[in-house]
């Protein structure tokens, strides 16, 4: 289950930390206040902690807070690049769209993006790119909550548009995953303190991970459709 399943699942705002917004806020000032356009690299990690006096630990959540958010994107062995300019109104046209678009629609766009980016991912990804996706299924398995499962399970989906290892994918993925969390999806309750052992989406997700490992596009297509559509079964069931 991606953050779609978080949507329908509960729709439960997760806040962060008080020091860690304010964190958030610091490195967003720096990019913002920088001279630093779209497309445009950020500092190495060593440099950005001096200049900002914060714990290796601390700038690492900040950067996974607006990478999440599309405010910058990675990537593994190159660095981190500013997505946009104007990062103050970067929201605005996200939550417009969002507004308009419907939970249908949203997932019929899914349907036509993330299977082809698994087919790419199939294709091209490294032995570094699968232990990514590897310790993300591992880790949303392990789980103790949903909160800690979403996080994992984020980062699954976003290690597949990585594997792609094609830039103009990866931007693509980070902003439909921006808009999907716009849009309104509804409120449904969860019965468990965490993913049940028998959850769907762990076993869809490893025929996945499995048909990109085996390097068959054609399995990981169906494999990424098929978990789509399990996922937007449970929504309009749920409805």
């Amino acid at each position: 289950m991606n953050q779609l399943d978080n949507q329908y699942s509960g729709n439960i705002a997760v806040e962060r930390p008080a020091d860690d917004v304010d964190i958030v806020e610091r490195v967003r000032g720096y990019i913002d206040q920088g001279d630093y356009g779209p497309g445009d690299r950020l500092p190495p990690e060593r440099q950005l902690i001096g200049e900002l006096g914060l714990p290796r630990g601390a700038l690492r959540r900040a950067l996974d807070a607006l990478e999440r958010e599309g405010v910058i994107w990675r990537h593994v062995g190159k660095g981190t690049f500013v997505s946009r300019d104007s990062l103050a109104d970067a929201g605005d046209w996200v939550a417009d769209l969002g507004r308009q678009l419907t939970p249908y629609r949203m997932v019929r766009a899914r349907l036509t993006i993330e299977p082809a980016i698994a087919r790419e991912a199939a294709m091209n990804a490294s032995a570094e790119a699968m232990t990514r996706m590897r310790i993300a299924l591992e880790r949303a398995s392990a789980a103790a909550n949903w909160q800690d499962y979403e996080t994992q399970d984020d980062k699954f989906h976003r290690s597949i548009a990585e594997a792609s290892d094609n830039l103009l994918l990866l931007a693509l993925f980070d902003q439909l995953n921006k808009v999907r969390r716009a849009v309104a999806w509804g409120v449904v309750t969860r019965d468990t303190v965490r993913p049940p052992q028998d959850h769907s989406s762990f076993a869809e997700h490893e025929a996945i991970a499995d048909a990109i490992e085996r390097r068959d596009p054609e399995a990981a297509y169906a494999a990424m459709r098929a978990h789509l559509r399990s996922v937007s079964s449970r929504l309009f069931e749920e409805e």
